[in-house]
């Protein structure tokens, strides 16, 4: 058994057929699964450590899961390191800085911050792992007002490929803190981040949700309206042709539906003035907006808190010109040769800008003004690959006006995650850079099952 020599640890290791193996594997993401030959359980910086060591002694690759919603590509054969056991939350009210452990979500920092009147820059879903999210980048509900989740990424712990459990902040090493905010999954096992709070209590929002048949014209008022708002309005479209099927609500069972997802740091009244022109569209099928506290945030974008199987592509873009309006919608549409889940998000704003503190960020293309995602769900290898020719017209057909796109939302690549792809990611000086940085901490790329920044040569 490969895990015979295998350091004693504070967690838990796991090997084919051991009773456990099987559920330290499980994800969010139910298309894909690790299959390594050691699954180590860890319940501390320490056993990472002992994990990293052992892979790099028997020259295996280590890849990290969490909560494991974005598996890009799955570990065969060599050692995973399952998170979840490292779940501390130290919130401090004076710096409005959370530390957070890698198997923490952003579930449990919303509700720990929210005793001291203060909230993480979270996602749409609150059972997203919130250290994963912050190193890939993280566009949260309040992203044009506050920027990028990782911008306000202010110290890490890690693993680094050697074994070396270190602190790094923008005092001891800029360097890799740049490269941790957006391309963090490359250069070690993080077992904790600081990140900074913002003192949000409460925010209007929520979601209207139109008949299909307004899609259109919806997305066009959309478009335009977002062009108008000011910094501190966050807000998405999506368009989903829902199966008839028993378990889903009435509201949406076989039925073509656009919803409208809105965030606003601000009144009540204000917020319901700057939506007028979005209600004005059609009568809602459902208006949930109202003024909420920002415990209740997973509200605005509502996603499926069940596990399941999905595969997804996105585009950065600079603009959406009118040619592409109904190129948007129809890939979102009935007509569509599989399910699709079509999200649109107004970027800008703060998303624009470089972190504060001077320190930087490997993010690139912040210059988009929208983030377009199609999501497929999937049931095995037929329709994956359906999904994957409708990913590809749909990237075809915004490719004039697509800079990159954003990592983290690019799902189930499996074996056909490239460099290449990779590269959308960043911006060349930047890529080559984290290249460098690669080379210089993980030459061997232990770390490679999470789109891989190769490490540069000569």
């Amino acid at each position: 058994m490969v895990s015979k020599d295998f350091p004693a640890v504070e967690g838990s290791v796991h090997v084919p057929g051991d009773e456990g193996y099987d559920a330290e594997l499980a994800g969010f993401n139910t298309a894909y699964t690790h299959r390594p030959a050691v699954v180590v359980a860890a319940r501390s910086a320490e056993d990472v450590r002992a994990a990293v060591t052992y892979a790099r002694e028997h020259r295996l690759s280590v890849a990290v899961q969490a909560t494991g919603h974005g598996l890009s590509v799955a570990n065969e054969g060599g050692v995973l390191v399952v998170t979840r056991g490292l779940d501390g939350v130290r919130i401090d009210v004076g710096a409005r800085t959370a530390w957070i452990g890698a198997g923490v979500t952003w579930g449990r920092v919303i509700e720990e911050a929210a005793r001291f009147g203060l909230a993480p820059l979270s996602g749409s879903f609150p059972g997203v792992g919130a250290v994963a999210y912050t190193l890939g980048g993280g566009i949260g509900v309040l992203a044009r007002e506050f920027g990028y989740a990782a911008d306000h990424l202010k110290a890490a712990e890690i693993v680094t490929a050697d074994g070396e459990v270190r602190t790094v902040d923008a005092a001891g090493d800029p360097e890799l803190l740049w490269a941790l905010r957006g391309a963090g999954h490359n250069f070690g096992v993080v077992t904790a981040i600081e990140v900074g709070l913002v003192p949000v209590e409460r925010v209007y929002g929520g979601q209207l949700v139109f008949d299909g048949e307004h899609a259109e014209e919806l997305m066009r008022t959309w478009t335009a309206w977002t062009r108008t708002v000011p910094e501190t309005v966050s807000s998405g479209i999506g368009f989903v042709a829902y199966p008839d099927l028993p378990m889903l609500p009435e509201l949406l069972r076989g039925r073509y539906v656009a919803t409208v997802s809105v965030a606003f740091d601000g009144p009540a009244e204000e917020g319901e003035r700057l939506v007028a022109p979005l209600r004005a569209v059609a009568p809602p099928l459902k208006d949930g907006l109202r003024e909420m506290p920002y415990t209740d945030s997973a509200e605005i974008y509502s996603d499926p808190p069940s596990p399941h199987a999905y595969s997804a592509t996105n585009v950065l873009l600079a603009g959406i010109d009118e040619d592409a309006l109904a190129g948007v919608v129809e890939a979102g549409g009935p007509d569509a040769d599989i399910m699709c889940v079509l999200n649109v998000r107004h970027l800008g704003g703060a998303l624009t800008r470089m972190p504060q503190d001077g320190g930087g960020s490997a993010l690139g293309h912040r210059d988009a003004q929208y983030l377009v995602q199609l999501i497929t769900p999937v049931a095995g290898n037929a329709s994956l690959g359906v999904a994957r020719s409708v990913q590809q017209d749909l990237r075809t057909a915004l490719a004039a006006r697509t800079l990159g796109c954003a990592l983290p939302f690019e799902f189930g690549d499996g074996e056909r995650a490239t460099e290449a792809q990779t590269r959308r990611g960043y911006t060349p000086g930047d890529y080559a850079r984290l290249a460098r940085l690669k080379a210089r901490l993980d030459p061997a790329n232990l770390f490679r099952h999470n789109r891989n920044i190769v490490p540069a040569t000569g």
